[in-house]
């Protein structure tokens, strides 16, 4: 498979400086574990939010962390898109035999950001039986997919902005709110931080469908089995992050550099 053959390639040249790479990995692994440190301090102090106990908040932290870490490593190429589009690569990319979507993807694979990835696991590995969870093949079923569908959500906003970067040439920070801070929000379930920011994460940038409602159906803490299922509908978001990028193309004008 081509793809395989992309990855090989990105790894063969992240392994050229070994130490580096070991350097950066452990990197990023500190990095996502001060996020760790703040939810340890937090429950040592308060013991549950908004209902749910340590165990069930690292479960989310670990859910939204692991799916972030996945799409940040091989979607890494859309969140640097602003780049191609400044340096005239985009032009070369448009008259290659193969989607400008997959060249894009292929252009930019971040395997250090398995470090994150690995702070998930560990901290999966320590909630998942500790979180009161009755395990289940359904249930198990279920946290692969708001794992999976995390992964949608993320990697169709790492889209969304490539897309938008057609229209301002610069990348546009904000658009960090709903990536970076997605994976901060996702720390804890999305119901803490209110009403107006659950709808908003619900409607609008879908991370409630794939951490908040099937969390609560692992939980059971509702009967609603349609809960479990949300994650799918979040994948949907790819739809309009698709538009905006083919729209970008279709408007595509070179910048001449």
């Amino acid at each position: 498979m081509l793809y395989l053959k992309s990855l090989l390639i990105h790894l063969k040249g992240q392994m050229q400086y070994k130490m580096s790479f070991v350097f950066l990995l452990i990197g990023q692994f500190l990095t996502a574990f001060s996020a760790f440190l703040t939810i340890y301090v937090l429950m040592q102090r308060f013991h549950t939010v908004k209902g749910f106990t340590y165990p069930q908040v690292l479960l989310c932290f670990a859910v939204v962390l692991l799916s972030f870490s996945l799409a940040e490593c091989f979607f890494r190429g859309f969140d640097t898109f602003s780049g191609i589009i400044a340096n005239g690569q985009f032009d070369r990319i448009l008259v290659r035999p193969r989607s400008a979507v997959y060249q894009v993807l292929c252009a930019k694979i971040e395997l250090t950001r398995l470090g994150r990835l690995l702070q998930a696991v560990l901290v999966m590995v320590y909630a998942i039986p500790h979180s009161g969870v009755i395990w289940t093949a359904d249930k198990i079923g279920v946290l692969v997919l708001m794992i999976l569908g995390g992964v949608a959500v993320f990697s169709a906003l790492f889209v969304l902005y490539a897309g938008i970067c057609f229209f301002t040439i610069e990348g546009l920070e904000f658009m960090n709110i709903f990536t970076d801070g997605g994976r901060e929000f996702g720390s804890y379930p999305i119901s803490v931080f209110g009403e107006s920011v659950l709808k908003f994460c619900t409607y609008v940038i879908p991370l409630a469908l794939f951490q908040y409602y099937p969390l609560l159906w692992l939980l059971d803490m509702t009967d609603k089995v349609f809960y479990a299922f949300t994650p799918l509908i979040g994948a949907l978001f790819w739809l309009p992050a698709l538009l905006v990028w083919r729209l970008g193309v279709k408007n595509y004008v070179s910048t001449g550099s």
